[in-house]
């Protein structure tokens, strides 16, 4: 391996390992030399190689981690808006509303009573009943996937591939045609949060290998039912519930031996949430 490519995979894994320390302590802020030790980087140089590794900021991770997790807790947590200012890290609510606002489009009161903000979209061909319409079926084809795993809340799965995403940038493995896949093993109603299995992963050409945690998982060709939703990630669940307790009964479709997949068709950190587009993925038993 070329000395310079060996140093990109070095860094990768550098940055990831701060990306999960961030992650891991949103109720705080790690100091840059903290951050900088998990790292094995000079506090002097550290902000500069994660800025061009992760493709933002360390503060810019950790806000978008906060604020993802205090839409979660509006919609499913009574607890005060100002309780959930605080864990944000928001020494108001005043504060918090105003970067809640700009995240969100509306301050987080009435994302609460409105229940959020996204919806699901429409195709072009509907079939014909109302509670049909919003999802279609396709044959979606083999993919060969990098995946790392994740075990505990769902909600978590941002920062699985916030450590994957160096990983893969290092090796330069991420470009126009790579898709974000995220699969989900379990009824997060029916297991234990701390039990929760899931994993993150990314589409890589044959002949890639893994490393370390990461390993390449063949998914074969399925066929499926998408549901396109756009909106915030923390809304999903919501979209599950219809999905599989409305559209799935009334398709008379049944569901393949096959876990959900989400496929995430744009960019979190450079578009506001209510731009965020989700195509979750139900694979269906072959007529």
């Amino acid at each position: 391996m070329p000395a310079k490519t060996a140093t990109l995979h070095d860094y990768g894994r550098r940055v990831a390992r701060a990306m999960a320390h961030l992650a891991a302590n949103l109720d705080r802020t790690p100091s840059l030399e903290e951050l900088a030790g998990v790292a094995a980087f000079s506090p002097f140089h550290f902000h500069r190689v994660y800025r061009e590794i992760a493709g933002e900021t360390p503060a810019e991770t950790l806000a978008r981690g906060r604020l993802s997790r205090a839409a979660h807790e509006l919609l499913r947590t009574q607890q005060p808006i100002a309780r959930i200012a605080r864990r944000a890290g928001f020494g108001s609510a005043a504060a918090f509303t105003r970067a809640f606002r700009a995240a969100h489009g509306i301050p987080p009161g009435a994302y609460r009573a409105r229940g959020g903000i996204g919806a699901i979209a429409r195709p072009a061909l509907q079939t014909e009943t109302p509670a049909m319409h919003a999802v279609t079926i396709r044959e979606e084809p083999a993919l060969r996937l990098a995946i790392l795993p994740h075990r505990g809340a769902y909600t978590g799965i941002g920062a699985v591939f916030d450590r994957l995403m160096p990983w893969a940038g290092a090796r330069g493995l991420i470009g126009p045609e790579t898709r974000f896949i995220a699969l989900y093993h379990d009824d997060p109603v029916s297991v234990p949060e701390a039990d929760l299995r899931s994993e993150a992963g990314i589409t890589v050409p044959p002949g890639t290998q893994g490393e370390g945690e990461v390993t390449i998982r063949a998914v074969p060709a399925l066929r499926v039912a998408v549901l396109r939703f756009q909106g915030p990630y923390a809304e999903l669940e919501d979209v599950y519930s219809w999905l599989y307790g409305t559209w799935l009964p009334e398709s008379r479709e049944e569901p393949a031996d096959a876990p959900p997949m989400e496929d995430y068709l744009n960019d979190c950190r450079t578009l506001p949430p209510a731009e965020w587009l989700t195509e979750i993925l139900l694979p269906l038993k072959r007529r």
